[in-house]
């Protein structure tokens, strides 16, 4: 009885493991055939595709490369798996390098996997999902097309205006009789008498003149014509021979009177004073127009021109606006504050402004012609370049050079590099630049444009030097493919990889199969650069081999 127990236990143990293994195994299958997917094996007429946007994983990665080995694709053909340009290939765990051919990773031992393009996108661009984009907070402006008023402030003083300014002089050698200004600015009206002077040297043109006029004859036009120029070289004006000969008595006396209104502000002459002829009595400054000079910084005197308006206010007039234009941007520099001088002219009613006084202004130069206009915040001033961040349809981003010219409230005018209705990046362009270079983007906000040839020869002078010990497999007309042994200063293990040929090319001593010693650096593709190869000498045949060989019967 106790042996049928045993038996049977024994009997259903064996029943139990034998279907948790059956089990197992089952789960084991079906999870490997999961894993691995489509093969680069399968066939075309299969089930199996794969995803439109390349390979998910790296495994999927390294069985297309080698599909493309084996069907001898390379960066720029298209994938007749997926129906999609090939971009370039890369190590999954080194993105930023980029290869234009499948192969093993010169970093990893795997296989490299390649990058698809994704409709028109390119390497200068980087896709930033919505969901990133609300996150970090991205705004972008449209560029209009619109007329640019810059707007400058400026504190500036009040001054005469010198191009409305007149002076009085004496005519003639005589006395100051009467003054009726006596002190320096004071205000004087057009026509107001300013100055009696009595002139001797009238009596006696003046006598010869009405003598003549007083004689009886015929032809006498010519004398009387001739007396009368003697008036004129005397200092006498027209106005006043016309009073002697319409009075018939002498003048002697004269009133010379303000040609325009404004302020005395120069008073040469005082009664009782002897004056001679072309001295300078008086000089009158209108103050119907001022001038206003200001001190503007070089950075903001390409905002200004001339015939720019202008609109002033004085704490002296409160509430009162005077408006001008600017007259003229004076050629003269002040090297301790590094300003440039501006002169407005203000129209100033009722002679409120006076000089001395301080206005604050605001410069209006609405400019005729239309230009291109984003919002200043769009704009990345690198130091050796000006740069916007262009946003494009489906989230995707690219850096732009631009010419940026003149910037007034808030807007900055381009002259190159964009077009009217596109959108710009305004807000986390630093961020954005910063998702490209973290997805090996060429095309960096910081990086200046250089020629191919020149960026090589910096590279290769540059680039630290490698050399290691290795067998040549295969030789073609772009590389030479290499088993190497350990090489310490790329902390490289043993691998066979690819190298550029030397720029001489590859050395008639070497073929095939040879041992060579090799020096390499590192290219800017991130590609390793042959500088020289040179073969090993054959390895010696061991002597006691020799012997025992001859040896033989």
């Amino acid at each position: 009885m106790n042996r049928k127990t045993v038996l049977i236990s024994v009997l259903l143990a064996g029943v139990v493991v034998a279907g948790g293994y059956g089990m197992y195994m089952v789960g084991m299958q079906r999870g490997m055939g999961m894993a691995s997917g489509p093969s680069a094996n399968s066939p075309a007429g299969g089930n199996a595709t794969q995803p439109a946007g390349g390979p998910q994983s790296a495994l999927e990665g390294e069985d297309a490369t080698r599909r493309h080995m084996q069907a001898g694709l390379k960066a720029g053909d298209i994938d007749p798996m997926t129906g999609k340009k090939i971009l370039y290939y890369h190590d999954p765990m080194v993105p930023a390098s980029k290869f234009d051919k499948p192969g093993k990773s010169p970093f990893m031992d795997m296989m490299m996997s390649p990058v698809y393009a994704d409709g028109d996108s390119d390497q200068g661009k980087v896709t930033v999902s919505p969901r990133v984009q609300q996150n970090l907070g991205v705004r972008t402006a449209l560029v209009t097309e619109g007329k640019l008023s810059p707007q400058v402030s400026a504190v500036g003083s009040i001054a005469f205006n010198e191009r409305d300014q007149v002076v009085v002089q004496a005519r003639a050698t005589g006395y100051v009789e009467r003054l009726h200004v006596r002190a320096t600015l004071d205000r004087v009206a057009k026509g107001q008498a300013l100055v009696d002077l009595y002139v001797p040297d009238w009596i006696a043109a003046q006598e010869e003149f009405l003598s003549v006029r007083r004689m009886q004859g015929t032809d006498l036009a010519v004398l009387v014509d001739g007396a009368r120029q003697r008036m004129r070289q005397v200092g006498m004006n027209d106005d006043q021979i016309r009073l002697v000969e319409k009075t018939g008595k002498t003048q002697p006396r004269i009133t010379l009177a303000a040609p325009t209104g404004g302020v005395v502000v120069e008073l040469m002459v005082r009664e009782g004073m002897t004056v001679m002829s072309g001295a300078t009595l008086f000089r009158i400054n209108g103050l119907s127009t001022v001038w206003a000079n200001a001190e503007v910084p070089e950075s903001q005197a390409a905002l200004l021109r001339p015939g720019a308006k202008v609109s002033a206010r004085s704490p002296a007039a409160p509430g009162e606006t005077f408006e001008g234009k600017v007259q003229a941007l004076l050629p003269e520099v002040n090297a301790s504050t590094r300003t440039l001088k501006a002169r407005m002219e203000l129209s100033n009613p009722g002679g409120r402004l006076v000089p001395g006084m301080f206005v604050q202004m605001q410069f209006m130069d609405m400019r005729a012609e239309k230009a291109l206009l984003i919002p200043t915040e769009a704009v990345i001033q690198t130091g050796r370049r000006t740069v916007v961040m262009l946003a494009e349809e489906d989230g995707r981003f690219r850096p732009v050079d631009v010419e940026a010219g003149i910037e007034s409230g808030g807007q900055t005018e381009i002259k190159r590099g964009l077009q009217s209705g596109q959108r710009v990046v305004v807000s986390s362009q630093f961020l954005i630049d910063s998702e490209a270079s973290l997805r090996g983007i060429e095309a960096r906000l910081n990086g200046v444009p250089a020629t191919p040839a020149a960026s090589a020869a910096a590279a290769a002078a540059s680039a630290p030097r490698h050399v290691g010990e290795a067998k040549v497999e295969t030789i073609t007309k772009e590389a030479m493919t290499l088993s190497h042994g350990p090489i310490q200063t790329m902390k490289w293990g043993p691998m066979t990889m690819d190298f550029k040929l030397p720029p001489s090319g590859v050395p008639r001593n070497v073929k095939t199969g040879d041992r060579v010693t090799f020096e390499f650096y590192i290219d800017q593709e991130n590609l390793p650069q042959l500088t020289t190869v040179t073969p090993l000498p054959p390895e010696p045949k061991a002597a006691n081999s020799a012997a025992t060989a001859g040896s033989k019967p």
